[in-house]
């Protein structure tokens, strides 16, 4: 891997707060475009890591970017973007615990596609490795939000139901905070509708300079 040498692609990170939509616009841009997905909270540590933060409840606050592994993360990225393929583990929420690893690769896509409520966390990582292209926040309404990631979590068994509850009550206070806090990283506060949008002219942007490079040929 040589960082002295152009990335074969540069990497859209989508931010925000947790339950805000930003997984489904991940998912959409991959669906719509082929771009690869990365899903950054895979990079959590593991329930039982030493030195994890505490939230005033008495749990492991997984809402502190000390409880996910920031390095691990920003290394797959630049090694997608500059090798083609790189090493993603398999994180299960429920058990706080990695359960195995897969493969990513690029297959020629222009952008990668990052995702994860600490997103916003690896934009100067990545702006300093010239891989970044567009860092975005997604929000809505902090009710709105709420009720959304309750039922995504009550669904997916996350946590108990008391803790999602309680959590979920401290995020949707937070969230203005949150979204602040993303900002001031360097990740622009979006709609999700929005950045889809700003994400389908990158597209043609780069699909446009892909026809208009020489292809060579043969001298007479």
């Amino acid at each position: 891997m040589d960082p002295a040498a152009p990335p074969l692609a540069r990497v859209l990170l989508v931010a925000g707060p947790s339950g805000s939509g930003k997984s489904r616009l991940a998912r959409r841009l991959h669906e719509q475009h082929g771009w690869p997905l990365l899903q950054l909270d895979d990079f959590y540590h593991e329930g039982d890591a030493p030195g994890l933060p505490m939230s005033p409840l008495g749990l492991v606050d997984w809402d502190d970017v000390g409880s996910w592994d920031l390095e691990a993360a920003v290394t797959a990225i630049e090694r997608l973007c500059r090798t083609g393929r790189t090493d993603v583990p398999r994180y299960d929420i429920s058990t706080s615990s990695r359960t195995g690893q897969h493969v990513v690769e690029l297959g020629g896509a222009p952008f990668v596609v990052a995702e994860g409520i600490f997103a916003a966390d690896v934009v100067a990582p990545l702006r300093e490795r010239g891989l970044l292209e567009r860092a975005w926040s997604v929000h809505h309404h902090p009710w709105v939000t709420f009720a959304r990631r309750l039922a995504r979590d009550l669904a997916e068994h996350r946590k108990p139901p008391l803790t999602l509850w309680r959590r979920g009550h401290v995020l949707r206070r937070a969230e203005p905070g949150i979204v602040a806090a993303h900002q001031a990283l360097g990740a622009e506060p979006v709609r999700a509708k929005i950045a889809e949008r700003l994400a389908e002219e990158l597209g043609s942007q780069a699909a446009d300079a892909g026809r208009s490079r020489p292809t060579g040929g043969t001298r007479g």
